[in-house]
């Protein structure tokens, strides 16, 4: 009795091991290896998600894991439904074989698929083939499906089916991108994708990176090696040595280049722009407008704490606006704040010099129209461009210049500014940067800003003082 007692339990830890080691979901979510900005991607809720990562990353461990939460209905951080049907696509049939399909096939235990269709090879060894569809056993007894498409068969073969997600493995054309997205309309679906940045400042960069159309369901993060559990320091320094700078950014950190830099690169999204708080009446200073009729018309809202430090903390950003409206829209905001008046009742701004010129009509220019309507603006601002930008990077270098993160045309155009031809800069989306540096020139240089002193240094200063009271009485 005993002795079958001993054998059953050793029969059922042969089970259990053989069902772990083929349960490479369970080992991902439980391995303790599984990187922390993976578990930020599954745990999003927003619609449009994409991990932007180097090679070896892990960035597409990430789309694999998801596509098989949602088809097995097993996703631990979403309502799970009985049957879902989806696309992962590649940029080739190639590609699929080697990359997407083979991460799929890894973390779809074999008992788990109801059937495989192949558009070539065979289906008792997938692996070594070009799959069509995967029919996969749903924990609520439903079959889920996993359709696969690459984006060399054309726009066409993308029309005309309703999907619960798509998976983009790596970059598709702008004309596959936008017909998924018709895809998935219909569902309330997710398209997410992974993707190393190698073709430039792409459309993705554009829509995604810089979230140009202020798109509610947009989200991205970025992964690099060092991100990567399994990669091991020797591994990614012989790597690293290997590559150039600019192989670097994006093999490695997944970050878009262009053959022009970005103009202000200490601008940090992690370190100066900042979840929107309540910030004391006295810290209120003044608003900056870049004027505009058929361009976007900027305004934003900027304090100044008792150490120097600026926040921009509202913005208006919109075109095709009378001037009496944008001043309804900047008034709206300023009596949602709580925002001081001047002593005449209007709100006081900076403004663009070339506000002082005559409308077409020819009667009164913009300054004397926002004055009319309930905005003092003042238009003599320093417009020179190399010391406003240089200025505005000394602030973000010392970490004195933060934005909320409402503030979302800013950001934008901060992470999009970039040099151009010779010393200019390209005279593109800049909006909001022009008002800001107006803004900044009328604080001074940080040299004649005392540093910020730190816990530490008060401390020792008070010791130091102690000590010097007690040595000289």
């Amino acid at each position: 009795m005993e002795e079958k007692i001993i054998s059953d339990i050793i029969k059922i830890e042969r089970e259990q091991k053989r069902r772990y080691d083929n349960n490479l979901i369970f080992r991902y979510n439980s391995g303790g290896k599984i990187h922390k900005k993976q578990v930020a991607f599954h745990k999003c809720k927003k619609r449009n998600r994409w991990v932007f990562g180097g090679n070896r990353s892990g960035k597409t461990e990430c789309g694999a894991v998801e596509t098989v939460y949602f088809a097995r209905g097993i996703h631990p951080y979403r309502k799970n439904r009985d049957r879902v049907f989806g696309w992962v696509v590649s940029l080739s049939q190639q590609v699929q074989r080697d990359v997407a399909q083979e991460k799929i096939l890894k973390y779809l235990n074999p008992d788990w698929i109801e059937e495989i269709s192949m558009l070539s090879g065979k289906k008792d060894n997938p692996s070594s083939g070009v799959i069509d569809q995967i029919k996969v056993r749903n924990v609520f007894g439903g079959i889920s499906v996993i359709g696969f498409k690459s984006c060399d068969q054309g726009r066409e073969k993308f029309q005309g089916t309703s999907l619960d997600f798509v998976w983009f493995d790596e970059e598709p054309p702008k004309d596959v991108y936008d017909e998924c997205r018709m895809r998935v309309l219909d569902k309330k679906g997710d398209i997410f994708g992974t993707m190393t940045p190698l073709k430039g400042l792409t459309f993705i960069y554009e829509e995604i990176y810089l979230n140009k159309f202020n798109q509610s369901e947009v989200w991205y993060e970025f992964i690099e090696w060092a991100d990567n559990p399994y990669l091991s320091k020797s591994e990614i320094k012989l790597l690293t040595d290997s590559m150039s700078e600019s192989e670097l950014n994006s093999r490695r950190y997944g970050l878009f280049q262009s053959d022009t830099g970005p103009v202000y690169t200490e601008f940090d999204i992690n370190r100066h722009v900042i979840e929107p708080f309540t910030v004391p009446f006295e810290w209120q200073d003044c608003l900056s407008i870049d004027p505009g009729l058929k361009n976007p018309l900027s305004c934003h809202f900027y304090a100044v704490d008792y150490d120097g430090n600026i926040y921009v903390l509202a913005e208006h950003y919109e075109s095709g606006l009378s001037v009496e409206e944008h001043a309804k829209k900047i008034k709206d905001i300023a009596d949602r704040i709580g925002w001081r008046k001047g002593s005449d009742g209007k709100l006081k701004s900076l403004i663009d010099s070339a506000a002082n010129q005559k409308t077409l009509a020819g009667i009164k220019s913009v300054s004397e129209l926002f004055y009319d309507n309930g905005i003092n603006v003042n238009s003599n601002v320093d417009k020179d461009l190399f010391t406003g930008i240089n200025r505005v990077k000394s602030y973000f270098k010392n970490d004195r210049l933060f934005i909320f993160k409402n503030c979302v045309n800013l950001i934008r155009e901060l992470k999009s500014y970039r040099w151009g031809d010779g010393d200019l800069p390209v005279k593109k989306d800049d909006h909001a940067l022009d008002e800001l540096r107006y803004y900044v020139m009328t604080k001074p240089k940080l040299t004649q800003i005392a540093p910020k002193k730190t816990d530490v240094l008060k401390k020792k200063e008070q010791l130091i003082r102690r000590l010097s009271r007690k040595k000289y009485g």
